[in-house]
């Protein structure tokens, strides 16, 4: 990554992010006007943290007390280049059979709708690594034919000699799937590590 890349990502993340367009079902979805990359993962993987990060926000994606609390999928246009879409999140516990595949059902009618869908990042907390259910949305997006990468979060939860193992774990599970990235991204919302480096990858999807 050069500067120039670096700094033209900075540029555009720390730009204009607007809320557009919410979502509670597949019949409810927007008009494709831009590029769009979405963003989805367990319920407590730091998803909404991820997004604020990224654009040098504290709020435009909400930080529930109450992980799986987000029931919609929301659009967010980014300075008239991107669009950025978050998933509702998964995973949840407390949420029903019922709940869990109408879940499934929306996120799977918006990711074989959307012909302008360049990316998904699925969001894994770095502690726990690849868990069932993260490998059930994997098979999904296999399915879906639609390209995704690992995204590690909370990186700095971890000690800095765990990173390496976290990273090869992750890179190995997503070797397993048709439609991973091989490069698995590290990431910590909290300090900073992995963002500019994400948001040049983003940035390179954009118009």
């Amino acid at each position: 990554m050069t500067d120039a890349t670096a700094e033209a990502a900075r540029k555009l993340f720390a730009g204009a992010c607007d809320f557009v367009w919410g979502a509670t079902s597949a019949d409810q979805l927007p008009p494709e006007s831009l590029n769009e990359i979405a963003f989805v993962g367990r319920s407590n993987a730091g998803k909404s943290s991820l997004v604020n990060a990224l654009t040098g926000r504290k709020s435009l994606a909400r930080v529930s007390q109450t992980p799986g609390a987000t029931r919609q999928i929301n659009f967010f246009n980014l300075g008239g280049r991107l669009m950025l879409v978050d998933l509702p999140g998964y995973g949840f516990a407390k949420r029903s059979k019922t709940e869990a595949d109408s879940w499934q059902e929306m996120i799977f009618a918006y990711l074989r709708r959307r012909a302008r869908l360049r990316r998904v990042l699925l969001l894994v907390d770095a502690r726990r690594g690849v868990m069932d259910s993260d490998q059930q949305v994997m098979a999904l997006l296999d399915q879906a034919a639609v390209s995704y990468g690992l995204v590690l979060t909370k990186t700095d939860e971890l000690k800095t000699s765990e990173h390496a193992t976290a990273l090869e774990a992750a890179g190995q599970e997503a070797a397993k799937h048709t439609a991973a990235l091989a490069e698995v991204q590290l990431t910590s919302a909290l300090e900073g590590d992995g963002i500019p480096e994400l948001r040049s990858h983003l940035a390179a999807l954009a118009q």
